[in-house]
C-alpha cells in the first residue's frame, strides 16, 4: 500500500514513569489525522527449556490492564521478560531478568536470539527481542520472583502438556509465549525427542 504520512507529532497527555500517553497528529494521503498512543520502553522475553524438567519456565503475574479489561484473568503466564531501560546489551538484559525472575544464572553463551516483532501496534508499537535458553538445575542460584514487589510465581508446564496449555483460554497469556512455544517445535524439537 501506497501511503504518504507528513506532519507526524506527538503531545504528552501526562507525566509518567514507564509509559506516556501522547497525541499523535499526522497527515495521510493528504488528510489530517489524529491516534491517541502509549510510548512505552521495548522489552525483551525469554522462552526458558528446563532440560531435566523436560518444561517450560514460566512466570505468572498479576497484570492490571488485563483485569481492567477481563475481571476472570486475576493472572497471566508469561514468558520471562523485561523492558529494555538500561544502557546495556539486549544479551546481558536477558541474563540479568533470567537471574531476577526466575532465580537461573544462564551463561551468555547459551542465550540464543530469536526474532524481534511488535507488539501493541495499535497503542504502543514497542518492539520485543524474542530470546531462547535452556537452563538446569546447576544454573539455579536462588528462588527468582522478580526484585522488590514484583510478586513473580514461577510455574513449569511439562512439554508434553504445554500445547493443551497454549489452547486453555481461561489461561491469559501473551502472544509472544504463545509465539516461542511453535518457533520451538519448528527449530528444537528434534533436540529434546531423540
Amino acid at each position: 500500500m501506497n501511503t504518504k504520512i507528513t506532519n507526524f507529532k506527538t503531545q504528552i497527555l501526562n507525566e509518567t514513569k514507564f509509559v506516556h500517553p501522547v497525541k499523535i497528529t499526522f497527515e495521510q494521503d493528504g488528510k489530517s489525522r489524529s491516534w491517541e498512543a502509549v510510548k512505552c520502553f521495548d522489552s525483551v522475553a525469554i522462552l526458558l527449556y528446563h532440560e531435566e524438567k523436560h518444561a517450560f519456565l514460566l512466570v505468572k503475574q498479576f497484570r492490571p490492564p488485563v483485569y481492567l479489561n477481563d475481571k476472570s484473568k486475576t493472572f497471566t503466564y508469561e514468558l520471562c521478560a523485561g523492558l529494555v531501560d538500561k544502557n546495556k546489551d539486549l544479551n546481558q538484559i536477558v541474563k540479568e531478568e533470567i537471574d531476577e525472575e526466575c532465580g537461573y544464572d544462564v551463561p551468555l553463551k547459551n542465550i540464543e536470539k530469536v526474532t524481534s516483532f511488535y507488539t501493541n501496534v495499535g497503542i504502543s508499537g514497542g518492539c520485543q527481542n524474542l530470546y531462547f535458553a535452556e537452563i538446569n538445575e546447576s544454573m539455579k542460584v536462588h528462588g527468582g520472583g522478580g526484585i522488590n514487589d514484583e510478586q513473580i510465581e514461577l510455574i513449569f508446564i511439562p512439554f508434553d502438556d504445554f500445547k493443551d496449555f497454549i489452547y486453555d483460554e481461561s489461561k491469559a497469556k501473551t502472544p509472544g509465549l504463545m509465539f516461542s512455544y511453535y518457533w520451538f517445535l519448528d527449530t528444537k524439537i528434534s533436540k529434546i525427542t531423540t
